[in-house]
């Protein structure tokens, strides 16, 4: 597979609309493992269904050497499909079948091909996947989406691909899921281009590239060492713009002290003239070449200055928006011995069908814990947080809370009114803080001027996270618990970044479902429960 490649050549895609989303890309990616990041919005997905000739560019060309797998964000299957038709295998199953029965149809073996070892080697992938208990005649809508999303790569690959496009492969997949992925992926020995907000699996990574408009632009090593490089880049870009605006301000400075001199001197000159009484045609040719002299002076001094200001703007364009949120939450704090909610023997059913254990479960959070709370899909998380809010009533057990507000963040980001502003959500959660406090609160989150007269519908998926953790961080009163159910699908990198910003700003409790082992490690995380088999244990470390 050493000649798996992609290849792209002047590349440019618009919209119906003609919303431009690349002009002239060109770029090559060879064996290995790329990950490719931009924020959302910045065309990964259209980038790949280019490259899959799902879309087709406007002009330039897309070049794939070898077989080509590729696995959409969201899969297109039919819910009614077995596993066997969804891994592609449906019909070479029933030529083994009609042949091991005894019918030497030749269709059958022409069916068949090279793959008499399909059952085998599907059954080797699904193992790989953590599909072990799947079996080829199952309906897909008796799976949950982690399973469908592994079972799409192991469709991928058993078509033994050479050059293999990824979409999220871990978003819907719990930790144990991901792990298996990662395994299989370390294995693949083709070129990999992948998209992900995934750091753990980035970190996985051969190189990382970077998407633009017009650029796609190489990182050699893993998503760490990307960051580093960045960082470097970064302090490099500042360092060449402070340098900049001082050769700027030593040219502005020296242009205006030229100006000066001029003025000096033409004032000098006309006095002297007036007072020596030469003739007037000579004193108009002095004082035309004084102002000559002058004029050729300041035209080099300006030219400086405008050679200045486009090294200044040179050095700019370098420069990263990094866009980081920088908060101060005192009125969060909770002291470190306060009982904040206490539940015993909590037991919820779904459809008749107990969530927990026959004793139900147990879960104390106090002062100002912060709390991963992992396990499989289906576990029953998200009831568990449902049931610390109170937004579900126990069927069993006893419940405590303290005083205080909680605040849940879903992954649907579903808690503002959408027909109002930014500033409207705002104020409806801190009614009594003064107009200009709110408004630099809101530009902390990095709404500004007339951002924060937007609706909330018209927010990007980033925006609109920023948005709800400030009416949630800064409400009045300020919660001491706060309950995130899976925060980080579906957010870019740099809104993930941001997020952490805040959950390291706030200083009270709170209790995390995530599968995203990076971002929990970022936040501080210093308790680890897990919920598994209806059993709520402390596992004192990350776990799968």
């Amino acid at each position: 597979m050493s000649d798996a490649s992609i290849v792209c050549s002047n590349l440019s895609f618009a919209w119906p609309d003609d919303t431009p989303v690349f002009h002239e890309l060109s770029f090559t990616v060879n064996s290995g493992r790329t990950g490719l990041v931009a924020p959302n919005g910045s065309g990964k997905s259209t980038l790949l269904k280019l490259i899959a000739g799902e879309l087709a560019p406007a002009t330039g060309s897309v070049s794939v050497g070898g077989t080509l797998g590729y696995l959409p964000q969201s899969l297109p299957l039919t819910r009614d499909l077995t596993v066997a038709e969804v891994l592609g295998i449906a019909e070479v199953i029933r030529a083994l079948d009609a042949v091991e029965s005894g019918d030497v149809d030749e269709k059958h073996f022409t069916t068949i091909g090279d793959d008499w070892d399909i059952e085998e080697r599907t059954r080797a992938q699904l193992d790989r996947l953590g599909l072990t208990d799947l079996t080829l005649d199952r309906s897909l809508n008796t799976l949950s989406g982690g399973q469908v999303v592994s079972l799409g790569l192991a469709a991928q690959l058993l078509k033994r691909p050479d050059v293999l496009l990824l979409d999220e492969p871990t978003n819907n997949l719990d930790l144990e899921a991901r792990h298996k992925l990662y395994d299989v992926l370390e294995d693949f020995n083709g070129c990999l281009l992948l998209v992900s907000h995934d750091r753990a699996l980035l970190d996985r990574m051969d190189r990382i590239a970077e998407l633009g408009s017009s650029e796609l632009k190489l990182y050699g090593g893993n998503f760490t060492e990307y960051e580093d490089a960045v960082q470097a880049e970064q302090e490099v870009a500042e360092k060449n713009v402070r340098n900049a605006e001082q050769e700027l301000k030593r040219e502005k400075r020296e242009l205006q002290q030229a100006r000066e001199r001029a003025d000096r001197r033409a004032s000098n000159a006309a006095k002297n003239l007036k007072n020596a009484g030469l003739p007037r045609i000579f004193a108009g040719n002095m004082k035309r070449g004084a102002q000559e002299s002058a004029g050729r002076a300041g035209q080099m001094h300006a030219s400086r200055v405008s050679e200045a200001k486009a090294r200044l703007d040179e050095a700019g364009r370098a420069l990263r928006d990094e866009q980081r949120i920088s908060l101060d939450l005192p009125d969060t704090n909770v002291p470190a011995g306060r009982n904040l909610f206490l539940g015993e023997e909590m037991q919820v059913r779904h459809g008749g069908r107990a969530v927990f254990a026959d004793q139900g479960v147990e879960l104390s959070v106090r002062g100002p814990e912060r709390i991963a709370l992992t396990g499989p899909n289906g576990a029953g998380k998200t009831t568990l947080l449902r049931l610390v809010t109170g937004d579900l009533e126990p069927e069993n057990g006893q419940i405590k809370r303290a005083e205080g507000r909680i605040a849940y963040l879903s992954q649907r980001l579903d808690l503002l009114d959408v027909d109002r502003t930014v500033l409207e959500n705002f104020t409806a959660f801190a009614p009594e803080r003064p107009e200009a406090e709110r408004m630099n609160l809101l530009a902390r989150f990095l709404f500004r001027g007339a951002r924060v007269h937007l609706p909330v519908r018209v927010l990007s998926g980033g925006e609109r996270l920023r948005a709800t953790l400030a009416c949630i961080l800064c409400a009045e009163p300020a919660p001491q618990l706060l309950l995130l159910d899976e925060p980080t699908n579906n957010l870019d990198l740099v809104s993930a970044g941001q997020l952490e910003s805040a959950l390291n700003s706030y200083q009270g409790a709170f209790v995390v479902v995530s599968h995203d082992e990076r971002f929990l490690t970022e936040i501080g995380v210093n308790r680890w429960l897990r919920l598994a088999d209806g059993t709520l244990k402390e596992t004192g470390a990350p776990a799968v």
